[in-house]
C-alpha cells in the first residue's frame, strides 16, 4: 500500500496561487515519514490535497495509493481506500456525541451494508482509551466541544486507532502538548506500526521524532521536498535551522 506523490502542483482555488510546486514523495508500506519544514510552505496544503480538501486545485502531477488514483475521488471513497487524515485543528461539532461520531465513521469504512458488532466496537473502544489514557466520560462528550488542547490531539489519534487506516497522515499532532501528552500520542502510533501501516508525520519538533521514530525525514520549502534523511536530520535541523534551505530555494550564494 505505497503512497506515491509525483510532480505534484497545488494552486488555491480563491486565488489561484501556487503553493506546491513539483512535490515527489514516496512512503512505502511499514514505514514512516516525516515532513518538516519553515511554516507556510506546503506542508498543511501537502496533506490536505492528498485528502481531497476543496479549497486546494491539483493542476499537475498525480497521487496515487496501492497503484490507484486518489485525485480523483470524493473524500470518503479516500477513507475508504484506508486513508486518515488527523487534523491540526480538529473542529468542534456540538450535537455529536464523540462514541456516536467514531461508531459512525468505523461504519462508514466498513463494505456496503455491513456495520461493526457494537461489543467489537466498545471493545476496540475501551482498549484504545485505556492506552490513550482518556477518561471515560469523553465518548459522552459532543465531539471536540470543551476539550482542551491535548484532549482534541488525543482524540484524533483515539479516531486513528479505531479506524486503524492503511496510512495514518497527522498533521502537528504534536503541537501544543506537553512532554506526558506527548509521550502518550506517540504510544497510540506506535501501537499501529506493523508491515500494513505506514504514517506521515507533518512536525516542527525533533522531539516527537525521539519517540516516533521516522524511516525517513523530508524537507519541505517553498513548496518542494529540497532534502531527505533518516532521523538524524532531525537532530540536524534541531541545531541549524532551515537557513541553509531557505536560501538554496531563494538562489542565495
Amino acid at each position: 500500500m505505497t503512497l506515491e506523490v509525483k510532480d505534484l502542483h497545488v494552486v488555491v482555488k480563491k486565488t489561484g496561487e501556487e503553493i506546491l510546486k513539483g512535490v515527489n514523495l514516496t512512503i512505502p508500506t511499514g514505514q514512516v515519514h516525516a515532513i518538516m519544514g519553515p511554516n507556510g510552505n506546503g506542508k498543511s496544503t501537502l496533506v490536505s490535497t492528498i485528502m481531497g480538501y476543496p479549497a486546494y486545485e491539483a493542476t499537475q502531477g498525480t497521487v496515487t495509493f496501492n497503484g490507484e488514483s486518489v485525485l480523483d475521488k470524493p473524500v470518503n471513497e479516500r477513507a475508504k481506500m484506508g486513508l486518515f487524515l488527523g487534523m491540526q485543528y480538529p473542529s468542534e461539532i456540538p450535537g455529536v456525541k464523540n462514541a456516536d461520531f467514531l461508531r459512525a465513521a468505523v461504519n462508514a469504512t466498513m463494505p456496503a451494508g455491513k456495520t461493526m458488532p457494537v461489543l467489537q466496537f466498545m471493545q476496540r473502544l475501551n482498549s484504545a482509551m485505556e492506552l490513550l489514557q482518556m477518561p471515560d466520560d469523553i465518548t459522552d462528550r459532543y465531539l471536540n466541544v470543551g476539550f482542551s488542547g491535548g484532549e482534541k490531539k488525543r482524540n484524533e489519534v483515539l479516531q486513528m486507532l479505531m479506524l486503524q487506516p492503511k496510512l495514518a497522515i497527522l498533521d502537528e499532532i504534536d503541537s501544543g502538548l506537553d512532554i506526558d501528552a506527548m509521550r502518550i500520542v506517540a504510544k497510540g502510533i506506535n501501537h499501529l506500526r506493523s508491515p500494513q501501516f505506514s504514517a506521515l508525520l507533518i512536525t516542527h519538533y525533533e522531539r516527537l521524532l525521539k519517540y516516533v521514530v521516522p524511516d525517513q525525514i523530508h524537507i519541505m520549502v517553498d513548496g518542494q521536498i529540497v532534502d531527505n534523511g533518516g532521523p538524524e536530520l532531525a537532530d540536524e535541523l534541531e541545531k541549524n535551522g532551515y537557513a541553509k534551505y531557505e536560501h538554496e530555494a531563494k538562489g542565495d550564494q
